[in-house]
């Protein structure tokens, strides 16, 4: 009787907790590049505006992903291009077309410049930070930090005086070299090994919580009253974060260094015992055999 062939099966289908997270990544993948769009138009707050709404859904799809236990090695992959283009090529085209492009005569040749070099240092953050994943033999304190400003606080930042121009009108925010230096540290920063906060692991004690949710409820109201104040103030107060981060990290590794040294000079003074049969001669020169002459 001939064998019968089965035939391959197919892929089964995907449950919805494996989707959603990256739906939110691809939301967050067109809110960036609309914000080039809003730039091209010269809708400068609705392109701010389009990449705060990607900041807020690349943070979100990450925390789905857990929650629902989605997390895959495609998601992963397309979270990092999504925050490449939103985070890197977005802010960036924007500031060019608000300012950059009158950098380096009538062609904008030194605005671009710095154009390129800030979304390289984003591909380079982006590429440091997925490598840093598969390294498992970090102390555990470690995952409080960032090395370096994340893209999406990088891409808020380099923002912030186009933010202040929405309120303040002065020439001074809308210069081209300010712009292009602003723009240059930021990526520098992202790029750097200054560790900053990060806020993945925030515990908020008991007696705290009234005072969180007092904090949040003022930064809601001044987000609807004063929206581009309060954003620029945030900013603000995030940069002023680092050098805490800063001291903070040194603390943590001071403290972990401490432990070890002391186990190094505890097994100096006592160093470990000969195995049996040795005796404390053994590593001393042995008489020569008899009728070898020295």
């Amino acid at each position: 009787m001939p064998m019968k062939l089965t035939p391959p099966r197919r892929l089964r289908n995907l449950p919805l907790n494996m989707l959603a997270p990256n739906i939110l990544t691809i939301i967050a993948l067109c809110s960036g590049l609309t914000a080039i769009r809003f730039a091209l138009l010269e809708q400068w707050k609705f392109a701010v505006v389009a990449v705060a709404i990607a900041a807020l859904f690349d943070m979100l799809d990450g925390r789905v992903a857990r929650l629902l236990k989605g997390a895959s090695k495609f998601g992963a992959e397309l979270d990092s291009l999504s925050d490449f283009v939103s985070f890197g090529v977005a802010p960036a085209m924007v500031l060019y077309f608000w300012t950059l492009q009158d950098l380096g005569g009538g062609h904008g040749s030194t605005g671009w410049l710095c154009v390129l070099a800030y979304t390289i240092c984003t591909a380079l953050r982006l590429a440091r930070f997925n490598t840093a994943l598969d390294d498992t033999d970090k102390p555990q304190w470690t995952g409080s930090f960032f090395t370096g400003i994340p893209s999406p606080a990088g891409a808020g930042v380099s923002l912030l005086f186009l933010i202040l121009s929405q309120e303040v009108d002065s020439e001074v925010f809308r210069s081209p070299v300010l712009n292009a230096l602003w723009l240059l540290l930021v990526g520098g920063l992202m790029v750097s090994r200054v560790p900053t906060f990060s806020f993945k692991r925030v515990r908020v004690k008991r007696e705290h919580v009234g005072l969180v949710l007092l904090g949040v409820g003022i930064l809601a109201a001044g987000m609807l009253s004063q929206p581009w104040y309060t954003l620029a103030a945030v900013e603000l107060v995030y940069l002023g974060s680092i050098p805490f981060a800063m001291r903070a990290h040194d603390r943590l590794k001071r403290g972990e260094a401490k432990p070890a040294a002391a186990t190094a000079a505890a097994g100096a003074a006592h160093p470990a015992a000969p195995p049996p049969g040795a005796s404390a001669g053994d590593d001393a020169p042995s008489e020569p055999p008899p009728g070898i002459l020295h």
